[in-house]
């Protein structure tokens, strides 16, 4: 798929983060664009700015872990578009906890938005992608689908099941229209970690961030500002979708993180410290140029 202008886009995840810029970048290219997000606020604020590139956008509240609302989606959607080329599964939540401190309802959760709602969505759109002569389903795992760390086993979970059905994906679609993708983002500058539920012990506390003891809030900032600009995930997103790449690297630290459990598959953490300094001060924090401006990224 080599440009996007005539093609109609779903995202979920839009309000805010990635999921937002996709919309945006995508709208800035020609192409039409249905948000979804929980957040009715946020999803306006998004479509606000995907608007000023004057092509049709919809807005549609939901909820990803509602299998029936996803699947009432396409009928409205196309009712209101007419088509639909590229689906972006972005959405997704984290918790931070100990798996033993996990209460059974969180974990099902982080299950359902992360990986059910990936499943439903792909279920409920790519009939469609199919009818298509050219198309694109591109699916968001993280950097945390290749390797693991303390108190995010059900991200963890979620991200390696959704790498694994995605990489399944594309040798069963390699024959048809439709290009599959997935998208392992590393640091990137969003609200995850800011509106992540947090289960505290004594027993396994988070470590301290670059030498600091941070609140919950402060740790959620920091995540935050010193992360790769959203924006710029998703232009390096997009262009992965473009060039046809089934695996979509975002951030020099992810691809070096990702290079780590391929040298010591059993200890890559020992190589951490060596990636993520240097990486630090090469990340992009700044908007892609020319963008209409957002209360918050």
């Amino acid at each position: 798929m080599k440009n996007f202008a005539g093609k109609v886009a779903v995202i979920t995840g839009a309000g805010s983060g990635i999921g937002r810029y996709l919309g945006i970048l995508l709208a800035r290219s020609g192409c039409q664009v249905a948000l979804c997000d929980i957040n009715p606020t946020a999803l306006e604020e998004t479509a606000n700015m995907a608007k000023t590139y004057n092509v049709p956008v919809s807005t549609h509240q939901l909820d990803v872990a509602d299998r029936q609302a996803i699947l009432a989606l396409p009928e409205i959607i196309l009712k209101r578009h007419g088509q639909i080329d590229l689906v972006f599964n972005n959405a997704g939540i984290t918790i931070d906890s100990d798996f033993s401190d996990l209460p059974e309802d969180d974990w099902n959760s982080v299950m359902d938005i992360n990986l059910h709602g990936v499943v439903n969505m792909t279920r409920a759109f790519l009939p469609l992608l199919e009818e298509r002569p050219e198309a694109a389903l591109v699916n968001t795992s993280s950097i945390f689908g290749m390797v693991a760390v303390a108190r995010q086993s059900v991200y963890h979970a979620t991200k390696f099941a959704v790498r694994g059905f995605t990489e399944a994906l594309v040798k069963e679609m390699k024959a048809s229209s439709v290009q599959v993708h997935c998208v392992h983002p590393g640091h990137i500058g969003t609200n995850i970690a800011a509106s992540a539920k947090v289960i505290a012990t004594n027993k396994n506390q988070a470590p301290p961030l670059l030498g600091k003891k941070l609140s919950e809030e402060e740790r959620g900032k920091a995540f935050r500002d010193h992360g790769m600009h959203p924006s710029r995930a998703a232009e390096i997103i997009l262009s992965g979708v473009r060039k046809r790449r089934s695996r979509i690297f975002v951030g020099l630290d992810a691809k070096l993180i990702d290079l780590s459990q391929r040298i010591m598959p059993q200890h890559y953490e020992k190589l951490w410290p060596f990636i993520f300094l240097p990486a630090l001060g090469l990340r992009n924090k700044k908007p892609v140029k020319g963008l209409p401006p957002a209360a918050k990224a």
